[in-house]
């Protein structure tokens, strides 16, 4: 599958041919560099790894600083590995936007998702809370309710909804149109929302 390394600058405005008003996110996606190609023979799988945004050296464990010097190019802040990839590409050789991506185009797009902190029941899972009926009792509109079951098995089950830490996961979002490509700037507008803040790394893939 073919797929780049990009960072998520914001969500704006596009306007189609046909005068629609479309949201979309604004995805960077800067050259990404080849810097291993692993096969079969070597590897036990066949894939291509490709690294993107300079990171200083002085920042880089020597052990990768070696890896990116046998690749020929500067140290890279965020490494990802491609299977299937379809251009042949040589080791120390970039990929740009419009060599992978075309207007019209499905993708997938994976990022870590923001985090939220601990949250209740209501905002986590979408419970409704009591409503109004109280009856009585104070400070319980938003709370879980009974989790245990009664004297057997007399335990809360693994996996109930309660509350926790929300956010900070892996999200997918799949078939999003690429609705324009901006080649000089190395921009890409993606119909729809992706996941993660403004300036986090997203993974974008050609479907």
């Amino acid at each position: 599958m073919n797929g780049l390394i990009g960072k998520k600058v914001g969500m704006t405005s596009y306007f189609s041919e046909e005068g629609v008003r479309v949201a979309c996110t604004v995805i960077e996606l800067e050259p990404n560099v080849v810097t291993q190609i692993k096969t079969d023979e070597v590897d036990g799988y066949s894939a291509v790894q490709l690294g993107s945004v300079d990171k200083k050296e002085k920042n880089t464990p020597q052990s990768l600083q070696g890896h990116f010097k046998k690749a020929g190019t500067s140290p890279k802040k965020n490494v990802k590995e491609f299977k299937d990839i379809e251009l042949e590409k040589a080791v120390g050789e970039s990929i740009s936007v419009e060599e992978i991506f075309a207007e019209g185009d499905k993708v997938i797009v994976s990022a870590l998702s923001k985090g939220k902190g601990f949250q209740g029941v209501v905002k986590r899972h979408g419970f409704a809370g009591v409503g109004d009926a109280t009856h009585g009792q104070h400070n319980r509109l938003r709370a879980p309710g009974a989790v245990g079951a009664c004297s057997y098995p007399a335990k809360v089950f693994k996996g109930t909804r309660m509350a926790g830490r929300m956010g900070g996961k892996k999200v997918t979002v799949k078939n999003l149109n690429v609705e324009k490509i901006f080649s000089e700037e190395n921009l890409i507008l993606v119909k729809g929302a992706v996941p993660g803040h403004k300036g986090s790394i997203v993974v974008i893939q050609k479907k």
